[in-house]
Formats: C-alpha cells, structure tokens, sequence
C-alpha cells in the first residue's frame, strides 16, 4: 500500500469513528436525560409526600358503586349521600375500575348506554385547621362529566368532551368553601360520569390546606402540561423558521421534513394540553393520525440519512398510514373511536415505530452516525408512547405520569442535534471556502505584484531606453552640430579664436540645459527658469549686458516632463542667444505673468530691433523656426514684436495640456 493510500484509509477510519462517537455520545444523552427527568420527578413526589402527611389528608381508602342511566345528563346541584342506593362497597384508591373491580359488578345485563360511578370519601382524620381547604387529585380519568359534592352541595364540576381530551392529564384541584352555616367537612361524593366500556381510573386524593396543596398541584401541573406545551411551541416555532428556510433552498429537503416533523409533532401533542373546539370525533381522529404521520415522517428522514431507499419498508409505511387514516375516518365510521378500538390502532402505531426504528437502525448502522443517532430517539419515543398505553388502558397505577408529553422533547433535541450540526457543519465549510479563498487570493496578489514588479522594470527599462534616445538625439541635433561646425571652421582656418571660443562655449551652454533639463522640477516653471539664469548668467555678465528679474509666482504645470523642460529651455536660450548676437543690446527683461487658461513668459531688450517676417523667411529664421516646433510639441505658441526701440519675444504655455493658444 502507498504512503496516499494509508492517509486516505485513516482519514476514512477517523471519520467512521467521529461519527460513531457523535452518534453514541448524543444516543446517551437522550437516555441519560429521559432517566434524569423521571428520576427528578420521583425524588420531587417522595419529598412532598413526607413533608405534608402532617397538614394534608392523603385519601387511599373509599366507598363506590355504579349505577347505570339512559344517557349523559344535567348533573344536580345538591346530592344527600342517605338517599343514594345501599350498594356501597369499600375500595382502595388509586382505582383502575375497567380492570379490576367494575367487571366483578357486571354479573348483571346493564340496559342503560351510560354509568354513573360513585365515590364517597370520609374526612375522619383530618386536622382542624381554619384555613380553606382543597382536594387534590393526580388524575381521574373518565369520558363524561365530573363533580364534587361537598356535605351534599356540588363545588366542582368538570365537563369532558371525550377520551382523547385533556382530563386525563390534568390533575384534578377543588377549593372546598366552608358552608355558610359554619358546618365541618364530614363528607365527599365524586361523580363520574361515563359510557359503558370507557376506562375509568381514580388516582389517591389528597384534602387538606389550599397552602399545603398548592405546590403539588401546580407542579404536577407544570409538568404534565405547561412544560410540554412550552417545548411543542418551541419546536413548532424552529418548524416554521425551516419551512422559511426550505423556501429560499428548497433543494434541501431536510429543512421541509423538519417542519413536517415539528407540524405532526404538535398535532399529535394536542390533546396533552389542549382543548380546541372542535368535535371529539375529528379531533380524535387528528391526534391519533398524526402519530402515524410522525413516524411516516421520522422514516423518510432515516432514509434520507442513509441513502437507501427502503422500498417494501416505504411502501408498507404509507399504505398503512394512509389506510388507519382512511378506515378511521368519522363519517366513514368504519373504526369508531372506542375504548376497544383505539388501544389496538395504538398498538399498530408502536409497532410500526418499532419496525421503522430497527430496520433504519441496522440500515445507518455502517452509513451515517446520525441515523443511528434518530433510531435511538425513535426508540426512546416508542417506549415512552408504551408507558402511555399502559397508563390509558389502566395496566398501571393511575398514579403515574404520562411520558408521552416529552417525545416532543425527545424529538426535538434529536433532530435539533442534526439541524445544530449542520448548521456548524455549514459554518466551518464557509470558513474553509473563505480560507481557500484567502489562500488563492494570497498567491494571486502574490502574482500580480510580482507581475507589477516585472512591468514597473520593463517601463523603467523602457523610460531609461527612451530618455537616452531623447539625449542622443538632442545632442545631436544640437551640440553635435554646433561640434562638427565648429571643427570645420578650425580645419578650414575661416574662424578667429575668439568665434571658436563663443561657439564651443554654446555647445557647453547646450550640455548643461541638457542635463538641468533631467532635474527633478515637481511642475515649477519658475526652478527651471532659475536654472537657466544660472547658466546663462556669467555669458551676460562678460558681454555688459543687464539682466532685469520680473518674475512672479505660478501654478505648475503638470505636464512639465524632462522632455517638455527640455524645449521650453531651449526656446528661451535661443531667444537670450539671439540678443546677444544681433541685437546690440545692454539690457534684457525677463517676466512671467499668469493668464485664464496658461502662463507668459516673455523677454524684452532694448536693442535695434529687426525685421521679423524677413527674418523668418530668410536664412537667418531657422532658429525661430526651431522655437515655433519647440513650442508647438508642447501644446505652447511663440511670438515676436520689434522695432527700433528692442524687441519683445513671448512663451505662452498652457495650464493644462490640451488648452486651447491664448
């Protein structure tokens, strides 16, 4: 095997462990939870129980007995205890009355479509105390109406609209008003009303002060019903924000299978808390079918986990689903919502969990840890759902808790751990997809600036290669002829040492405007004019002529480059060299003026004067020819004004390159 090769084969046996890790982990976090949860609530339960046997009357012991009737009734408002049948048999609360001992009172036919079950509780024992007392119960479970006599007057009275409602998860809690005659307690009667082959079921009941009470009661209450409601708001509440979120990626599916899931969740979960007004057939058949949609749901979230798809098991889920909705239908009235009937659909919605929770299982065991991660919540889910059963059809005392209130729970933070991972998951691979950004956009920097280092050589190289052409050539068209004039004069013995002396110095005149031509000027005309006076300074002095200084402050010019300089030098020492030469003058002017759109630079003598169109178009004009070029290569104009009285030559040069000549 290949050095890459092995990598990549522990790269694969790291991941299959991270997951399996992640997977555990969160597998026994629900567990650790779910046992935390009924182990808090026991401890809680155990402590009250100890510490207010002495302020309360704990009931377990009482009198029943069923008589049937024609129908659900208006109950009365007052009931004496003597008046009602002799039939009283003693019984031990909690009572489970289906299962145990209302079928020992069948022995006769009953002809009546309801019963009426009566419980009669003795208040012997109970300390005098004057504060308001209550009657506390952890449930009573029956389909009919409930009431509380208290010395035969009714002080609670409960109406229930069907099995599947909420008395069964809501702790019963009467406030027992002292009679206006100042009479004791001596007496309860509880009222059930119910149909036939309902299950009814009477946890122990508590009497005692409203503050010895209270506590229990609101926390059974809190438990039971206000902290499940809170955490199915919550999960239908994330639902919608990922129904928003499918909206704008619909392509990811699990953000829609989330809000399927929190959706039939919270339907299923109604009838823990809720009492909606709508007729007890549908919302029957609307809490019982959504069991069946949430496991529906929970499979396709499965497959969508593991990849596979699962075809007999698909099939056989939807049918199912869809036949229990159709064949429970109330207007079809096919299978009736009945004690005998929905205990069986339930246990149909158990197994199907079951089925859906292994065959996912085994199917994510070896392709994702977080299948594996949901089949344990299914798990989970079904067992608390078996607890339930057990409790509705009274196999256990009705003394305990109805588990299934915290599948929403369970769910939630199994598929919350999926949602919470891949949102991580999203974040560290935009960060990874910001750094690999951040990575090329390092090396391409890197790119072009060493592409921009190149090109700033090249264009340097290239300056460099220019400039000195510009210098060769400048040289050679004028110091060089000036040179070869100079020494074909010597060799031919036609010019005096004093015109060979004058013109060599020109010639070191043109070296030096050349090289003051290379300084840096930062766009001041008024330096480079300085410079000029500089040079030109000791030839004015030698030949008597007196030079006047008017110049003043000016914009620069942001085009004045070396090459510009150049010739705005050289038009102005062929003007001064002109004086010298033919003009006899003793005095020259040299100012510079601002105008709108450039600047003037003009230079006065007082000399003789010429004529200016002979001159240019005679032999003598090729110097102003050569300042009129000079001048147009930089967007400037030249002018001559002469006469008797001297001559003045004008420089105009534009503030900015492309001004129209003034």
């Amino acid at each position: 095997m290949s050095l890459g090769s092995a990598r990549r084969l522990h790269a694969r046996l790291l991941e299959h462990f991270s997951r399996y890790r992640f997977a555990s982990f969160w597998a026994n976090v629900v567990l650790v939870v779910s046992i935390a949860l009924l182990v808090v609530m026991a401890a809680f339960f155990s402590a009250s129980d100890a510490g207010q046997e002495t302020a309360a009357l704990h009931l377990t012991h009482a009198d029943w007995q069923v008589e049937d009737a024609p129908g659900f009734r208006a109950m009365p408002l007052a009931v004496d205890g003597e008046a009602l049948p002799p039939a009283w048999q003693p019984v031990e609360l909690p009572l489970a009355l289906p299962i145990a001992l209302l079928r020992q009172a069948d022995g006769s036919t009953s002809t009546g479509e309801t019963r009426i079950t009566w419980l009669r509780l003795s208040t012997h024992g109970l300390p005098a105390t004057p504060a308001p007392l209550a009657l506390y119960g952890a449930r009573i479970k029956t389909d009919g109406t409930i009431a509380v006599y208290a010395n035969g007057r009714l002080v609670h009275r409960a109406q229930v609209q069907g099995p599947l409602w909420n008395s069964t998860r809501t702790p019963l809690w009467v406030l027992l008003n002292k009679a206006s005659d100042g009479a004791p307690l001596n007496e309860i009667l509880v009222r059930m009303e119910h149909t036939q082959s309902a299950q009814v079921a009477v946890s122990s009941l508590w009497l005692g002060p409203v503050e010895a009470l209270e506590a229990r009661h609101r926390m059974r209450q809190w438990l039971q019903q206000e902290l499940p409601a809170m955490l199915s708001a919550a999960f239908m509440a994330v639902g919608v924000f990922a129904l928003f979120v499918w909206f704008r990626r619909s392509h990811e599916t699990g953000y829609l299978l989330f809000f399927n899931l929190a959706t039939t969740s919270f339907l299923r979960s109604l009838h823990f808390y809720v009492g909606v007004p709508v007729a007890n057939d549908w919302f029957a058949w609307l809490t019982v079918n959504s069991l069946f949609w949430l496991v529906a749901v929970v499979h396709f979230a499965l497959r969508q986990l593991h990849g596979r798809r699962l075809k007999w098991l698909t099939c056989a889920v939807v049918a199912w689903t869809a036949l229990t909705g159709v064949l429970t239908l109330p207007g079809l009235a096919i299978l009736r919502n009945t004690p005998q009937v929905t205990p069986l659909i339930y246990i149909g919605a158990a197994l199907m969990g079951v089925a859906v929770a292994l065959v996912g299982g085994v199917s994510a065991w070896r392709r994702s840890g977080e299948g594996r991660l949901v089949a344990v919540g299914i798990g989970v889910c079904v067992l608390l759902g078996v607890s339930d059963w057990l409790l509705q059809n009274n196999f256990v005392s009705p003394e305990g808790w109805y588990l299934g209130a915290y599948t929403n729970a369970v769910t939630f933070s199994v598929f919350g751990v999926l949602m919470y991972r891949r949102y991580v998951s999203a974040i560290a691979e935009v960060e990874r997809v910001n750094a690999s950004l951040a990575r090329r956009l390092e090396a391409r920097e890197a790119e072009l600036e060493l592409s921009h280092r190149r090109l700033r050589e090249v264009e340097k190289m290239q300056t460099i290669s220019d400039e000195r052409q510009r210098l060769m050539q400048d040289m050679h068209d004028g110091l060089g002829s000036s040179l070869i004039s100079a020494i074909r004069s010597v060799e031919g013995g036609s010019m005096s040492d004093d015109k060979v002396s004058q013109m060599l110095k020109s010639c070191l005149d043109d070296l030096k405007l050349t090289i003051d031509s290379m300084e840096p000027l930062e766009d001041d005309l008024l330096l480079l004019l300085a410079t000029l006076r500089y040079r030109l300074g000791p030839r004015l002095e030698s030949s008597g002529v007196a030079l006047q200084w008017e110049v003043q402050e000016l914009p620069a010019l942001d085009w004045l480059d070396p090459t510009s300089a150049l010739h705005i030098l050289r038009i102005v020492q062929e003007s001064i060299a002109n004086v010298l030469r033919h003009t006899r003058a003793t005095g020259i002017r040299v100012g510079t003026e601002r105008q709108a759109s450039g600047v003037r630079v003009s230079i006065e003598d007082n000399g003789q004067g010429f004529d200016v169109e002979k001159a240019m178009a005679g032999a003598g004009g090729r110097g102003m020819q050569n300042q009129q070029r000079r001048a147009q290569a930089i967007g400037g104009a030249v002018s001559w004004r002469s006469g008797p009285q001297g001559t003045l030559f004008t420089l105009w040069l534009p503030l900015k390159r492309g001004e129209r000549v003034a």
